[in-house]
């Protein structure tokens, strides 16, 4: 059986850096090279005292084997290349290492090699459970400070906020990415979960639909059956009452799925939010529109010519902001609700209406409402107008 497709959310979630765990493709190897190249600027003074010359030969390769070998851990930490996740002692166990090889090779070697307790809070912080890395982050950078009296470098002083704040910083990193994807998975559980709401709501609309109406069909067909040889007038009569019951389910679920398929204003509001950012048009919207009162036909009306004013906006306007007001007005005819969309693009349709205009009119004039649509000085504009009832105040914009 084949997988189901992503959705939107768990593809963002899949794409992001997944700190202290090793890499599923090439794309993610990358932006985790990327992230991490960046901190092995504080290699810079051991390399330069290795190719300096003022060492001999046996400390420059016993150096040299050391940071090595210390990078090689440090890698293997962030990266967990051995294909599973270490166990917390390991982990340990390896960091441990790292703070043996940076304080003895700060000792042998001088301060030039004290930017190597840096790692070492950044390994802390990326691995380490959060009460855990508050210990030892100190505690890494007290050994820095003792290393560095040692060797006689008081400039070590100048390191101890570095080594504190990348280490906590990788620690509220690591917590605020951990929080995101589990944002994000709960997200995208609560909307599976809408949806299979959604599916068994559906479910039982139809079955209380048609359930009753089915098992009288088969009844009927039943006797209509047997009466047949005998009573054909009988007959006759249960088919009359087959069609008529069937006709009546047909209409029943003909106005359940219409009611399914019927646009609803807030959710439009919410999608013309979200299309416009997604295609970086700063959107002013009206969030949460009181819509009581408001009858089903004129608020699905205004929701299709919201939908397809967005649209246009998004594909023809090359717009940079876009305005969506909902009002309600006075008029002779009586109240009315007022949806105007408007943008400052230099795109356009073509000289005269488009087929999704006027779909829209015919839309909105079976609604008892009207449709305006043209150039302003500084874009264009669309404004809406269909019957309503209720308080004056429609929403409020974001």
């Amino acid at each position: 059986m084949e997988d189901a497709p992503l959705s939107d959310e768990e593809t963002r979630v899949n794409r992001l850096v997944r700190i202290g765990e090793a890499p599923r493709n090439r794309g993610e190897l990358m932006r985790k090279l990327i992230w991490v190249v960046p901190w092995l600027v504080f290699l810079a003074s051991p390399f330069h005292d290795l190719l300096d010359g003022d060492n001999s030969a046996a400390v420059t390769a016993a150096g040299a084997a050391g940071l090595l070998a210390f990078v090689g851990i440090y890698l293997t930490i962030v990266f967990r290349n051995m294909g599973t996740p270490f166990a917390p002692a390991t982990v340990i166990c390896l960091v441990a290492v790292l703070e043996a090889l940076a304080v003895a090779l700060s000792l042998a070697l001088g301060s030039d090699w004290l930017g190597l307790f840096v790692y070492i809070s950044v390994c802390c912080g990326i691995t380490f459970p959060i009460r855990l890395a508050y210990w030892c982050v100190p505690a890494n950078t007290a050994a820095l400070v003792l290393v560095g009296l040692a060797v006689g470098q008081r400039d070590a002083w100048g390191l101890v906020l570095v080594v504190l704040m990348v280490g906590y910083s990788m620690s509220g990193v690591r917590q605020l990415i951990h929080t995101t994807v589990e944002l994000r998975k709960a997200r995208a559980t609560v909307a599976r979960l809408a949806a299979n709401e959604e599916r068994l709501r559906m479910a039982r609309d139809l079955h209380d639909l048609l359930g009753h109406s089915l098992s009288l069909i088969t009844l009927k067909s039943e006797l209509a059956g047997r009466m047949l040889p005998g009573q054909p007038d009988r007959a006759a009569q249960q088919v009359a009452d087959i069609e008529q019951v069937s006709r009546q389910a047909l209409v029943d679920v003909r106005e359940a799925v219409t009611g399914y398929r019927r646009a609803r204003l807030a959710d439009e509001l919410a999608g013309a939010q979200v299309a416009l950012t997604a295609a970086a048009i700063t959107p002013r919207v009206p969030t949460e529109p009181d819509l009581t009162g408001v009858p089903e036909e004129s608020e699905s009306a205004l929701a299709w010519a919201l939908r397809e004013a967005v649209t246009n906006v998004v594909r023809h306007s090359g717009a940079r902001r876009c305005t969506v007001e909902l009002l309600r007005r006075q008029t002779l005819d009586g109240p009315v609700l007022e949806l105007s969309v408007e943008d400052d693009g230099s795109g356009g349709s073509g000289e005269g209406p488009g087929n999704g205009l006027a779909g829209l009119t015919e839309r909105l004039a079976k609604a008892g409402g009207t449709l305006e649509a043209g150039r302003t000085k500084g874009g264009f504009r669309l404004v809406a107008r269909v019957p309503a009832d209720g308080p004056a105040h429609v929403g409020s914009e974001a």
